[in-house]
């Protein structure tokens, strides 16, 4: 069966639709507003080999916080979907990716139990006119709990704000394209309990 989902979720502050292929080649459309995240996601795509079209209008001209994080929630739930009930999945996956002067191990654990461990420099530039570095751990966190993903992410070196961003995003696509693959020496799903 296509491991795919699409998904809308509409607030008073965005409106957001998504359609993402877990077992895709990395090909993307994206449109948030927000050129810096529209990259990032789209380097995501490429780097998961996960397809994604996505298009996002939010209320950018208050904040970027909103899009950003109700995207995060938006693509959390069609990672959860798209993986169904979990079976044959590999269900860990881990990624050190450098950009540059930065180092970025991105650790994660599909389990249902969503939890995020952040590691990162406390202060750090803004990135183009207006995205905050901290922008990404909100994107972060909303993936995770909307994924049901145990999700570890250290910045282990870094100066530049959007060298540290970039290596993120690019080692989360990497750990999930592992940890969703799907291994046919696993039976059922990765799991003493039966399920995940």
């Amino acid at each position: 069966m296509p491991r795919e989902s699409t998904l809308e979720r509409t607030t008073s502050e965005t409106s957001i639709q998504l359609s993402l292929n877990l077992d895709g080649c990395g090909k993307s459309r994206i449109s948030t507003g927000i050129p810096f995240f529209d990259h990032m996601l789209t380097l995501f795509s490429k780097h998961g080999l996960m397809d994604l079209d996505l298009t996002a209008k939010g209320d950018i001209e208050v904040d970027y916080h909103h899009t950003v994080e109700d995207t995060g929630i938006l693509l959390g739930q069609a990672l959860d979907r798209a993986l169904g009930d979990k079976v044959g999945i590999q269900r860990y996956g881990s990624s050190y990716v450098p950009m540059d002067e930065a180092l970025v191990r991105c650790v994660v654990d599909l389990s249902g139990r969503p939890y995020l461990n952040y590691t990162a420099p406390k202060k750090a530039d803004v990135i183009g006119s207006a995205f905050t570095f901290q922008l990404v751990e909100e994107f972060l966190r909303a993936i995770s709990v909307h994924g049901g993903m145990n999700l570890h992410v250290d910045v282990l070196a870094g100066r530049d704000a959007h060298h540290m961003a970039e290596g993120i995003f690019k080692s989360l696509a990497r750990a999930l394209d592992q940890a969703t693959r799907i291994d046919p020496r696993v039976q059922g799903v990765p799991s003493t309990k039966g399920v995940l």
